[in-house]
């Protein structure tokens, strides 16, 4: 399960790997209000991704290592959402595993500075999803799941 952690909007990817293919369960995202206060917005998170975690019973939840240069606020709400993700994942005993975004953009796309368009469009070539997904997060979600499958094989052979 891939997860790209946010405040307004967390997108999710359940992956599911056969063999040398893969195969997605599921993508989304989880939205929250932004009049709502900050406690039930992470309530809502935390909540839908115990139905997630329930659901599809993940080997691993994947989420991206965040870094942020620029704008703290924005660091600060993104890691409260990690943060209850994170919680959901322990509690129901899943694994979690951190990769950044340009190991993601490596795995997928074979260079570190690809374009969120290319990431995409790989993202739907190898699990061969036609049309377009329903947001970036979701994409982004579903690149930290292959991404973890394709980095684990990788260790699998060390």
């Amino acid at each position: 399960m891939g997860i790209d952690p946010g405040l307004s909007a967390t997108g999710f990817g359940v992956v599911e790997a056969d063999g040398k293919s893969l195969r997605p369960l599921d993508f989304g995202g989880i939205s929250t209000p932004p009049g709502a206060e900050m406690s039930e917005r992470l309530g809502m998170i935390f909540s839908e991704m115990e139905e997630l975690l329930r659901r599809f019973r993940p080997e691993v939840m994947a989420v991206e290592r965040l870094f942020f240069s620029s704008n703290a606020r924005s660091a600060m709400l993104v890691g409260e959402a990690l943060g209850v993700i994170l919680l959901a994942a322990q509690r129901a005993g899943v694994e979690v595993r951190e990769y950044t975004p340009l190991q993601v953009k490596q795995a997928l796309v074979g260079h570190g500075r690809a374009a969120k368009q290319q990431v995409g469009y790989m993202v739907r070539a190898i699990l061969g999803i036609e049309g377009e997904l329903p947001s970036s997060h979701a994409a982004d979600a579903l690149a930290l799941a292959i991404c973890h499958l394709h980095s684990s094989r990788l260790e699998g052979r060390i």
